[in-house]
C-alpha cells in the first residue's frame, strides 16, 4: 500500500504552525508497513486542495488528508474531497446529533456553523468523533480518501483506531509489524553507522522478511536506532525484537542508554535506585537545566534530594566552600561536588561548570565545560568537555553530556561492586 499526506493549511505555508502531524503520521505509517513518498503542503483553497489531492491519488493507493474539517469558512476539506469524488455533500442528521450531543455534554451552546461538519461527501463513510469534527472514509474505486482533523490528538486516535485498521484491511495486511527504539549518546551519526553497519550487511544478507533499521538524528536527544519487524503475531514479533536489540547491545554496548521514550535521566534513576543512591547536584552554566529533567521524571523524588543554581562565584565559595581561585576548572568543578554532597547529604553528586559565552571567563572560550561527579567512599573526579554552538546549544548538550557521564560512572560502579 502506498499513502500519501496532504496537510492542508495556510498557516502551514506560512510558516506560523509547524506541521508535527505529518511527521507523526508518516512515522505510523513506516512502523504499520506502509509507504508514504510524498508529503504535500497545500493552503486553504479549494481548486489547490482538490489538484494535490488529485496528484497524490495519481501516484498512491490512499490519501490522508489532515485538516480542514473545522466549522469555519475556510475550513473546505469536505467540499474539496466531493469534488475529486465527483459527488454532493450530503448532511447526515445522525451525525448533527452527535456534534450537537458534544456540545450539550459540555455545556455550551452549538453555533450553527458547526452543522457544516455534518456534511458527508455522498458515498463516503464518517470516522466517530474525537472533538466535534467528524472524520471521513471516502473510496474512489479501488482508492481512498481519509480526512482527519488538524487537532494532533483528534488525528492520532483517529488514525489509530481508524484509518490504519482500513488500510491494513484493503492491503490485506494480516502480519503483525512492530518497532522498538534504542536511544544512543556519545557517537556522531555516521561513526554509529559505521559500528552498526556489519549488522546491517546481515540483515541484507537474510533477504526479504528481515529486522530493518533506521537511523533518527534527534538532536541533544542523541541518536536512535529504529528496529522494525513484521511477524505472524504480537509475540514472534516481540521476540524477534528483543533479539535484533541484543544483537545492537553486543555491538554498541554502553552506548545505548534507553529504550524507545526511555530518556537519558530516566537511565540514570534507574542505576541509582537499582545501587540504592540518592543524587544531589551543583549547577552553574547548566543553570538549573539538569535538575529540571530530573524532576520531570516520575518518582524522581525517590532518589533526586535536591540541586543547588551556584551561578556566581560568590556562591561557590561561600555556600559550595570552593577555594578562592578560578571557577572554571577540573578542580573548581569536583570542588563543587563534594561541597554539594555534604550541604545536601546525598549519596552521589554532579557538578557542572563552564563558559556558554557569549564571553570568554578565566581564560577559557565559550563551549569549555566541565563536569564532576561524587560517588560514595570514593574522591571526586571528573573530565573537561568542548562544546559547541550558541549559549542555548551549549547549555542543552552540556546538560545531557552530564548526565550520561553520571550514567557511565555509576554503570562501571555496579559492574565493579557485583564482582566484589
Amino acid at each position: 500500500m502506498r499513502v500519501e499526506i496532504v496537510a492542508v493549511g495556510t498557516e502551514l505555508l506560512l510558516g506560523q504552525v509547524v506541521d508535527t502531524n505529518s511527521s507523526w503520521m508518516s512515522e505510523r505509517l513506516a512502523e504499520s508497513g506502509l509507504d508514504c513518498n510524498f508529503q504535500v503542503k497545500v493552503g486553504d483553497n479549494l481548486d489547490r486542495i482538490a489538484a494535490a489531492i488529485r496528484g497524490s491519488l495519481a501516484r498512491a493507493d490512499a490519501v490522508i488528508v489532515c485538516g480542514g474539517l473545522g466549522p469555519t469558512q475556510d475550513d473546505i476539506t469536505r467540499e474539496a474531497i466531493a469534488a475529486v469524488m465527483g459527488v454532493e455533500l450530503i448532511r447526515e442528521p445522525e451525525v448533527l446529533r452527535a456534534i450537537e450531543a458534544v456540545f450539550a455534554d459540555r455545556g455550551r451552546p452549538m453555533s450553527p456553523s458547526n452543522a457544516r461538519q455534518a456534511d458527508v461527501p455522498k458515498g463516503g463513510r464518517i470516522i466517530s468523533l474525537v472533538g466535534t469534527a467528524p472524520g471521513l472514509i471516502c473510496p474512489v474505486g479501488e482508492q481512498v480518501i481519509y480526512a482527519v482533523p488538524g487537532v494532533p490528538w483528534e488525528m492520532r486516535a483517529m488514525l489509530e483506531d481508524a484509518v490504519l485498521p482500513d488500510l491494513r484491511s484493503r492491503g490485506g495486511m494480516a502480519s503483525v509489524i512492530m518497532s522498538r527504539t534504542l536511544r544512543t549518546w556519545g557517537l556522531g551519526e555516521s561513526v554509529l553507522a559505521e559500528t552498526v553497519t556489519p549488522r546491517l550487511d546481515a540483515l541484507d544478507a537474510l533477504g526479504a522478511g528481515a529486522p530493518t533499521i533506521a537511523f533518527l538524528a534527534s538532536g541533544v536527544e542523541g541518536i536512535k536506532l529504529r528496529v522494525t519487524v513484521k511477524a505472524d503475531d504480537a509475540a514472534a514479533a516481540a521476540a524477534a525484537l528483543d533479539a535484533e536489540e541484543a544483537a545492537l547491545r553486543e555491538i554498541l554496548g554502553d552506548v545505548v542508554f534507553g529504550v524507545d521514550d526511555e530518556t537519558m535521566e530516566a537511565s540514570v534513576g534507574k542505576l541509582l535506585v537499582e545501587q540504592g543512591l540518592t543524587l544531589g547536584l551543583a549547577e552553574s552554566y547548566t543553570g538549573g537545566l539538569i535538575a529540571s529533567r530530573i524532576v520531570a521524571v516520575p518518582g524522581a523524588s525517590g532518589w533526586f534530594t535536591g540541586g543547588l543554581v551556584s551561578y556566581q562565584s560568590a556562591v561557590k565559595f561561600s555556600v559550595l566552600g570552593l577555594p578562592e581561585g578560578p571557577v572554571v576548572s577540573l578542580e573548581a568543578v569536583t570542588a563543587m561536588a563534594s561541597g554539594v554532597r555534604d550541604l545536601l547529604s546525598c549519596d552521589v553528586a554532579l557538578a557542572t561548570t563552564g563558559v556558554a559565552g557569549p564571553d570568554p571567563q578565566d581564560g577559557h572560550e565559550p563551549g569549555t565545560v566541565f563536569v564532576g561527579v561524587a560517588l560514595p567512599g570514593e574522591e571526586p573526579f571528573g573530565r573537561s568537555l568542548q562544546l559547541f554552538g550558541g549559549r542555548g546549544g551549549i547549555r542543552e548538550m552540556g546538560t545531557i553530556t552530564s548526565l550520561d557521564y553520571l550514567r557511565q560512572r555509576l554503570l562501571t560502579r555496579g559492574r565493579s561492586n557485583s564482582h566484589q
